[in-house]
């Protein structure tokens, strides 16, 4: 009796029942995270050709690409329960709870990745529903299950699954891989290192007991934060690309310019003061700094159009 009592979960013990809802589900997804990588797709989309693409590429596409991405995250999901359950930003999640049990959430996941299969190959084109499925395996298997434990390299490595949307909204309206396309998958790998280096820090001693060697566990702070202003150098070059191709005009330059230089002003300040806060600013502003750089770029696309 007393062992099948250890077995009951905690809310049916106190006599209380957990109820699923759908926002569970829905948190599974990482919305805000699919969200991101939805708007860098949009742009991706409206900067592959002259004018606005139809309203069906703009709609599947990116539905498709939005049901991948949610699939790759439930995997996520299931796959660190573990570790959520000892992090405080994630020991919340529905299956680190056991609100949603690991079948139930995969069993979603083999849902939402059929059905946005299904919209890309129908809807908009081949290229890039096999695309988005390598994004989809490279996040949830190769980062999520392999290097996200094996290497304080992981988020270097593993950032260019997060990096494709662009390349994925591209090809659903060209049909194509085109250089143009590779330069914004290039930014977004040279804004990922800094941008999560940044959330390691100020989450430092989390990742530590959680056993995951990030950065700044095996390396230290200085180490890192050297890296961050090294890696947002190499951005601030990278992000000069469009111009100097002729994809973008003086807009972008001066916008690029402006924006870059302000997160080097933040990695700056984090190398010289090693503050928790301050980390935590500069994950904030790369957030932005992501979202106003590619709106500027689409500004930039429209006015010289």
């Amino acid at each position: 009796m007393s062992e099948q009592a250890k077995a009951l979960p905690v809310q049916e013990s106190t006599g209380s029942v957990t109820h699923i809802s759908w926002r569970d589900y829905l948190e599974l997804t990482k919305p805000r995270v699919v969200a991101l990588m939805i708007l860098t797709s949009l742009i991706g989309m409206l900067l592959a050709a002259p004018g606005v693409p139809g309203w069906g590429v703009l709609l599947f596409g990116n539905l498709g690409i939005a049901f991948l991405a949610g699939a790759a995250a439930v995997v996520n999901h299931v796959v660190d329960q573990k570790i959520d359950t000892v992090m405080a930003r994630t020991r919340k999640r529905p299956v680190a709870t056991g609100r949603i049990t690991p079948f139930d959430a995969i069993l979603f996941a083999v849902v939402l990745a059929a059905v946005g299969m299904v919209v890309l190959m129908w809807q908009v084109n081949e290229l890039t529903a096999w695309l988005t499925l390598a994004s989809l395996v490279g996040y949830a298997g190769i980062y999520t299950l392999f290097l996200k434990r094996a290497t304080p390299q992981n988020i270097t490595i593993g950032g260019l699954a997060g990096a494709m949307p662009p390349l994925l909204g591209w090809t659903a309206v060209t049909g194509q891989v085109e250089g143009h396309a590779l330069l914004l998958v290039l930014i977004i790998f040279a804004w990922t290192p800094p941008h999560f280096w940044a959330l390691a820090i100020h989450r430092k001693e989390e990742y530590a007991k959680a056993g995951i060697p990030m950065l700044p566990v095996t390396h230290g702070n200085k180490y890192t934060e050297l890296h961050i202003v090294l890696y947002t150098v190499m951005l601030l070059v990278v992000s000069l690309l469009p111009f100097a191709t002729g994809m973008s005009g003086g807009i972008y330059l001066v916008g690029a310019l402006v924006l870059g230089l302000r997160f080097l002003q933040y990695a700056i300040r984090l190398l010289k003061g090693d503050d928790r806060r301050v980390a935590m600013d500069t994950f904030k502003y790369s957030i932005v700094y992501l979202m106003a750089l590619f709106v500027v770029l689409l500004v930039d696309h429209f006015v010289f159009f």
